[in-house]
């Protein structure tokens, strides 16, 4: 029978200046994200004398149940409406950015073509470019094709103009070995088959990243809906919030409601699907 002595306990090192001060910089970042979001959900369980009392904007409300300024806001903000234009959007978007995005960075890659150089030269320009300062041409394009005013003009906007899209799946795709493709020649597989049958299945990772990023993307955006959808059946989860100011301009508590409204969907969909962004940049890096 043996006995070991016991191992010994080292020292608990304490946190120098360095280690103080990276907790500071998280609490401090901390602070400035969660607090503008408490300030937005305890303003909409307020009532209107509540909020114009004065007590300052972190004062709990009275009653933790007063769920009425939600009931306002998505009846006579449309929500429901809102939300459906918004889902009709967000699939064709995304679902167009990742078979063009894929497509793209599967013919950048595997083959030679003249110009290719230049090709990608205007792909960096064009993420160098301010989207504003083409906003003239790009609206008289759209309304030349009758797609003013419908929802299939954010819808051809979001799909050909994401080359953040192309260059993340270009990444993946150049981590993808060329025997891959040899070998599916050699079975008798044209180019479509091979980027059908091989490529976009290994594509997974690089999809859940774009899908992800793309849908927050375009679900928070407002300037492209309020431009090229100005009617109010054609309104979305941003623009429907906005039309809040006009027989809502002094309520904050039914503007707070409504923001939460908005709010939630991204919150949920983002806390299940981190870890999909977090593994996609990762890999996308690494690779």
């Amino acid at each position: 029978m043996t006995i070991t002595a016991p191992a010994e306990r080292r020292p608990r090192r304490r946190p120098g200046i360095a280690g103080t001060l990276t907790y500071l910089v998280l609490i401090a970042a901390s602070l400035v994200v969660l607090v503008p979001l408490a300030v937005v959900f305890l303003t909409s369980l307020k009532t209107s004398g509540e909020v114009a009392d004065g007590k300052g904007a972190l004062a709990l409300p009275d009653d933790w149940l007063n769920f009425s300024n939600y009931v306002t806001a998505f009846n006579d903000g449309q929500m429901l409406m809102a939300f459906g234009n918004t889902a009709f959007i967000l699939l064709f978007s995304i679902t167009g950015t990742v078979v063009i995005g894929s497509m793209t960075a599967y013919a950048i890659d595997r083959f030679d073509f003249r110009l290719k150089k230049l090709v990608m030269a205007l792909f960096l320009v064009a993420t160098l470019v301010p989207g504003v300062t083409t906003q003239v041409a790009t609206f008289q394009v759209v309304n030349s094709f009758g797609l003013f005013d419908t929802r299939w003009a954010p819808i051809l906007l979001y799909m050909g103009t994401d080359i953040v899209s192309i260059y993340i799946f270009l990444q993946f795709i150049r981590s993808i070995p060329t025997s891959v493709d040899e070998a599916a020649r050699l079975d008798g597989a044209n180019a479509f088959t091979v980027y059908r049958r091989i490529i976009l299945p290994m594509l997974k990772p690089a999809i859940a990243t774009v899908v992800i990023i793309k849908g927050i993307t375009t679900y928070n955006d407002f300037y492209v809906p309020f431009l090229y959808m100005p009617s109010e059946e054609l309104g979305t989860m941003s623009t429907a919030l906005f039309r809040f100011k006009g027989p809502f301009g002094a309520h904050w508590e039914t503007i707070s409601a409504g923001a939460v409204l908005v709010i939630v969907p991204t919150l949920v969909v983002f806390l299940f699907l981190q870890r999909y962004i977090y593994n996609g940049f990762a890999q996308g890096s690494g690779k």
